[in-house]
């Protein structure tokens, strides 16, 4: 008997769907964005022709050629039209109606009592686009990447202290002692899949000499440790790409000793610890790009990694940044994981955006203790900002719609047992914050919040307008005043 008369929809698209991602369930879009977004898109990718529509439509005319030699979009049908329609029947008659809304057990104060905020206007720009935000501690600097390709560099008063230029928008930096500062950039900030980022160090001194690793996919995270015990240097890239990207790490910075860990787009960011206590430095990288999920990658020694999937999740979640944090003081490394990713198919509100901690069990199994929904949550960080002992958690929202922009950030105050109290600022209405960064600026030893907006288009940035908002700073500067 044929497939087509035996599989129901729901069966088919656990078969199809799972080809490339996690099943997601009708019920996480509405009715309409999965029959007139979502699916067309999911139909081209498996070679179903749609009367009218163009699959390279809004693509770079300098990555069509790229993009056919992936076969993102492949000639061939990977299964019938009948099966596609059962898919597509399926997902409009159980997907509800409008999307859920998110429910939030706890309310929300809006004045932050623990933090003065002010907003800080850069270089008299009136429309931010703030593509990086990192505070230099050695120096009580903060470095401001601006999607201009400029980088300005601000004192520890807020105030413009040196202007820099790079090759294309700068997403990355970090500051080794003795050594130059080493500044990652894009190529092109938006969805390309051509070779255009680099990592480089700002200038050379007398303990670094210049390096330079160009042709990089689209890269937007890198960090740095001694993988191959050689006593040097190496440092790991994340390669977002688009339809292609690769997680990389280059043998003591040198561009011509390039690994590939794992050949995908959507490397988002990575932690170097040793999960397995083996004296060598294991990686964790959080993976985006529809096969979204958390991996750690165990360090088996002679270069090479082996894989274990730790946290995966369907395509619509958008997962945007982690970090590693104990949040039960057991001594093991937990996640906090923040999702919210919202620039594509599917730009609705989903109640299942927000921001995650998972509890690891001491052997890299990791369950889920506390959800906190946030439309849009594109970072979160955690830190002790009331030095109570416990963990609280800055949470922005860069695609962040609702009715109260002031909400795009939301600040947790740790009750001690994994309950949270939970504020927001009315300063924080003022922007589309992109990068955030926390550290003790102003030294008196409570940990001080920065959140740096931007403005992809003006539709986002008259959109604003329409809710009340009159300023748009480039940074909004949260100084703790905790006693």
């Amino acid at each position: 008997m044929h497939l087509d008369t035996v599989l129901t929809g729901k069966q088919l698209a656990n078969i199809y769907c799972k080809v490339c991602h996690e099943f997601p369930e009708p019920k996480l879009l509405d009715k309409s964005t999965w029959v007139n977004n979502v699916l067309p898109n999911m139909g081209l990718r498996m070679g179903i022709k749609i009367p009218g529509v163009d699959a390279f439509a809004g693509t770079p005319k300098e990555d069509i050629n790229i993009v056919k030699s992936l076969n993102i979009y492949p000639e061939e049908p990977i299964l019938t039209k009948s099966q596609w329609s059962k898919i597509i029947e399926y997902y409009e008659r159980e997907a509800p109606i409008h999307p859920i809304d998110k429910e939030l057990e706890t309310p929300i104060i809006n004045k932050l009592p623990q933090f003065k905020a002010d907003k800080i206007f850069v270089n008299n720009k009136g429309f931010p686009r703030t593509s990086l935000l990192k505070f230099d501690e050695l120096t009580s600097q903060l470095y401001v990447g601006d999607a201009s390709n400029l980088i300005y560099i601000l004192d520890k008063k807020m105030k413009l202290k040196r202007t820099l230029k790079g090759p294309s928008p700068a997403v990355d930096i970090d500051f080794p002692t003795n050594k130059a500062p080493r500044i990652l950039t894009i190529g092109k900030f938006s969805p390309s899949d051509q070779n255009l980022g680099e990592l480089s160090s700002m200038f050379s001194t007398d303990n670094s000499p210049r390096i330079k690793i160009q042709n990089l996919p689209r890269p937007v995270n890198f960090s740095t440790a001694d993988l191959n015990a050689d006593e040097k240097e190496d440092v790991i890239i994340c390669g977002f790409g688009h339809n292609r990207g690769k997680l990389l790490w280059y043998d003591n910075f040198d561009p011509n000793k390039r690994y590939v860990i794992k050949n995908a787009p959507g490397a988002r960011k990575t932690e170097v610890f040793d999960f397995n206590n083996d004296g060598k430095p294991d990686i964790m990288a959080l993976m985006a790009q529809a096969n979204e999920q958390i991996s750690i990658f165990y360090n088996r020694g002679n270069n090479k990694f082996e894989e274990k999937i730790v946290l995966k999740f369907p395509p619509v979640y958008g997962v945007s940044y982690f970090e590693l944090a104990d949040f039960n003081n057991d001594g093991y490394k937990d996640i906090l994981l923040s999702n919210g990713d919202n620039w594509d198919y599917s730009v609705i509100r989903k109640n299942y955006h927000g921001v995650r901690v998972y509890l690891n069990d001491g052997h890299d199994n990791f369950e889920k203790a506390f959800f906190y929904p946030l439309y849009g949550a594109s970072k979160a960080m955690a830190r002790d900002f009331d030095n109570d002992g416990f963990l609280d958690i800055a949470a922005s929202a860069f695609y962040y719609d609702d009715d109260k922009p002031e909400q795009s950030f939301i600040y947790l105050s740790n009750n001690g047992d994994m309950t949270f109290k939970t504020f927001s600022t009315p300063e924080a209405a003022s922007g589309k914050w992109l990068t955030m960064d926390v550290a003790d600026y102003d030294g008196d030893g409570d940990i001080d919040i920065f959140l740096g907006s931007y403005f992809h288009t003006f539709g986002e940035y008259f959109k604003q307008v329409s809710k009340g908002v009159s300023e748009f700073p480039q940074l909004l500067v949260l100084t703790n005043n905790q006693e």
